[in-house]
């Protein structure tokens, strides 16, 4: 099983910016792909971005496309979210997890990660 644990999580004002690390504690076969996600009250779990560690190549979801952006360290086994211009609509708990193998299509189906992290909180205020 990987372990993974999100930091970097906090408030910000709508705007502002956070960045949140994921760090695993392997790289192979387990964390080809590692995703994040989003879990707002009374919202079901977001798929947020992804990326291939291997190749570095991403994904996002369209409400984040040019304000979020992903990095990997490979030696540091970590992934890298940068957030921008955050909006309130962006506040929720957010979790890194790790898939063997998902496409463009699949990457934002949280039953194709086999393993998660216990979630930081982004509180973004008007």
């Amino acid at each position: 099983q990987v372990r993974l644990v999100e930091s970097g999580g906090g408030s910000v004002q709508a705007g502002g910016s956070l960045t949140l690390t994921c760090t695993y504690s392997e790289y192979s076969w387990r964390t080809n792909w590692i995703g994040w996600f989003r879990s707002a009250p009374s919202s079901a779990r977001e798929g947020v971005a992804v990326i291939n560690n291997p190749t570095g190549s991403s994904h996002f979801a369209d409400s984040v496309k040019g304000r979020f952006t992903l990095s990997r360290d490979k030696f540091k086994q970590t992934v890298t979210l940068e957030m921008d211009s955050l909006e309130p609509e962006d506040s929720a708990m957010y979790y890194c997890a790790a898939a063997q193998d998902v496409n463009d299509v699949t990457w934002p189906e949280a039953s194709r990660y086999n393993d998660w992290g216990q979630g930081t909180q982004v509180t973004v205020s008007s």
